[in-house]
């Protein structure tokens, strides 16, 4: 039984439980914990296509799978594993993650959607003005920065030159030399309320002044374009730097766009050459992309430039290596339909959030009741202490006469303790602040979101019958991933002497097959591949045939060399493994002369080339006798009653 298989197929079962289950329903218990038939039935159904093995595709098959899980499960709980500081933080990302599909008020973030695939359809192009100042600034630095603003706005407006006054006045970083200029952005690339400045703004005028957190802004729309489409391009690339394997990169990519440009099938040299293996089979393709999507500029900037289906570009570098690129497809824009979910994630990721937060906790409250209690200022102010904008304020307990009650939430009261803690914690990891009241503004906007989120996720989970199944699958899965690590992923990697003793037991298993040490050269032409093996029999080296066949800037031959098996994809089909120079082959693709310099028989691979296998292999070996060790640990006790009962419901 592949009981690794098992764990990462079960990672994705959903684990649905009634609220309320007989005593007949239960199929099993472990230790006298039940598990009940509605969740085996759910698992089966859900999962049995995935099993690979035949035995256990039938339901007592299928049953022993089921019972692997659960103990491991039971396991996790036993060794105390959902009590780890790392799997606690995980499972909170996910369950952020997932609450968002229940939480976010969707009239409100289907119009935040909307707005952004229309502003996505353009790109604008902007210059920008920046007077810098703190959120937590005082009220009197503040006007100061505002009038400041101001007063840069009225001349761009009476029509003095928008980058001189950049120069001038503005206090971004390095706008002397770029005289505020932005370029063309579009939609999420700008902070929430910087968009908007750019978007509510005409071409040719000055934006209205918008606050963020750097400071007060002024923008002047200088153009707006339709934004540039995804494309589909294929590649072929040679590393360089440190990852290079060939002494020159840049020579070998010129080679190989002069075969191109000889008429060689752009798929055949990337299936043969290029060093991107993951594309390389497929005759380079990439998976299609947009601006920005790759982060690899100069690689985008090369395939954008080309506009025509088909066209091949020369050889560029990039930060990777050495490219050619192909452009296959250029894509019409995106439909609503097509980008509402990718949009939607970023709406309730980025900083829009804020606005769906706000009217999805108006929601809450009005759902569950909310009542205000005691203001936090006036004791606040006096409890924490300046040593708070240093982060060295120490967290007391705030005494019970004292511990008035900041707001009730439905059935749960939020008090001063519960804000004081939050302050404590979040003090180490926030920007410094200089004034309290500033401060208390913000930490209490967020830890009231907080809280509120939180209430309502925990209600989620007691009453929503769809969002516990799937949570429940993400933790269970999560714990197996967990205790698996520990007892034995871990365990293989870190045992050198029980590895090395479990090679030496098995080490019949690893043996290379028949190899060759040898040239490979390949041609595109039936004539070259003549030529090739006639200079190889008259003695001529590599470099020499090279030399003589490559020339004039056409690359006639390719020569690859080393130690290769037999049904390596290098070789050629059916060859026949003879030291000296081989008959030509004829491949899909090419002509092909193999130069054998030496025959090595079949031997065993040395531990150092096959370690990681052996890890695998003893890591499985671990797992067998583990659950050997579970099974006596656990009582497990299956209801036949009710294991028949679910036969015969499936079988129907």
């Amino acid at each position: 039984m592949n009981t690794k298989y098992l764990t990462l197929l079960l990672l994705f079962i959903t684990v649905f439980t009634a609220n309320s289950q007989k005593k007949s329903d239960i199929l099993l218990t472990i230790n006298d914990q039940p598990v009940y038939t509605s969740e085996f039935k759910t698992v089966f159904n859900k999962n049995l296509e995935l099993v690979l093995e035949e035995s256990q595709k039938d339901v007592d098959g299928y049953l022993d799978l089921f019972i692997d899980y659960k103990l491991k499960v039971t396991e996790a709980y036993a060794q105390g594993l959902d009590k780890d500081e790392k799997y606690i933080k995980e499972f909170t990302k996910y369950q952020d993650q997932l609450s968002k599909n229940y939480i976010y008020d969707k009239r409100v973030t289907s119009e935040l959607v909307a707005e952004a695939y229309e502003r996505g359809l353009e790109e604008v192009d902007a210059d920008h003005i920046l007077i810098m100042i703190n959120l937590n600034a005082s009220a009197e630095d503040t006007l100061i920065a505002y009038n400041k603003i101001k007063s840069v706005r009225d001349k761009a407006i009476s029509g003095e030159d928008f980058e001189t006054l950049a120069k001038k006045y503005s206090e971004e970083p390095g706008v002397k030399k770029t005289g505020g200029k932005l370029g063309y952005f579009s939609v999420f690339a700008m902070l929430y309320n910087f968009e908007n400045a750019a978007y509510n703004t005409k071409v040719g005028e000055v934006s209205k002044i918008t606050r963020t957190d750097f400071g007060y802004h002024i923008l002047k729309i200088n153009d707006r374009r339709k934004k540039k489409p995804k494309i589909n391009v294929s590649h072929i690339m040679i590393f360089s730097g440190d990852k290079a394997k060939e002494a020159n990169p840049e020579e070998k990519i010129n080679e190989l766009y002069a075969m191109i440009m000889q008429g060689e099938p752009f798929e055949s040299i990337a299936k043969q050459f290029s060093e991107d293996k993951a594309t390389g089979v497929k005759g380079g393709e990439i998976k299609t992309f947009g601006p920005g999507d790759l982060r690899a500029p100069l690689f985008e900037e090369a395939a954008y430039s080309l506009k025509e289906e088909g066209e091949i570009s020369k050889p560029i570098e990039s930060s990777f290596g050495w490219h050619i690129i192909r452009l296959n497809k250029i894509y019409a824009i995106q439909s609503f339909e097509e980008a509402k979910q990718d949009i939607e994630n970023k709406v309730t990721s980025g900083a829009r959030v804020r606005v769906v937060t706000q009217a999805t906790n108006n929601k809450i409250m009005a759902e569950y009741g909310y009542k205000e209690g005691v203001s936090y200022s006036p004791y606040f102010n006096e409890y924490i202490t300046d040593s708070v904008f240093d982060n060295k304020w120490e967290y007391t307990v705030i005494p019970a006469d004292l511990d008035k009650t900041l707001y009730t939430i439905g059935d749960k009261e939020v008090r001063y303790n519960d804000f004081a803690k939050f302050i404590f914690e979040k003090q180490k990891l926030t920007k410094k602040y200089t004034v309290k009241d500033r401060m208390f503004v913000d930490y209490y906007d967020e830890f009231k979101n907080n809280s509120i989120k939180e209430f309502y996720k925990q209600k989620l989970e007691e009453e929503n019958e769809e969002y516990a199944a799937i949570l429940s699958e993400y933790r269970n899965g999560l714990l197996i991933y967990d205790v698996m690590e520990k007892n034995i992923w871990a365990v293989a990697k870190n045992d050198t002497i029980g590895v090395q003793k479990y090679y030496e037991e098995t080490k019949s298993d690893y043996t290379w097959k028949e190899r060759v040490d040898a040239d490979i050269i390949s041609a595109p032409k039936q004539e070259v591949a003549s030529q090739v093996k006639s200079l190889l029999d008259e003695g001529n080296n590599i470099e020499e045939i090279k030399k003589q066949l490559n020339t004039d800037g056409k690359v006639n031959v390719i020569i690859i060399q080393g130690v290769y098996e037999i049904d390596q994809k290098e070789l050629p089909k059916n060859f026949n493994a003879t030291v000296g120079v081989s008959e030509i082959y004829k491949t899909e693709d090419s002509n092909v002369v193999v130069n054998v310099k030496e025959v090595l028989t079949p031997s065993t691979k040395e531990f150092a080339e096959v370690k990681g296998l052996v890890i695998s292999k003893y890591q499985v070996k671990i797992e067998e006798d583990w659950m050997k060790e579970l099974h006596n640990k656990y009582t497990v006790v299956v209801n036949q009653k009710a294991l028949k009962k679910v036969k015969k419901q499936l079988k129907n």
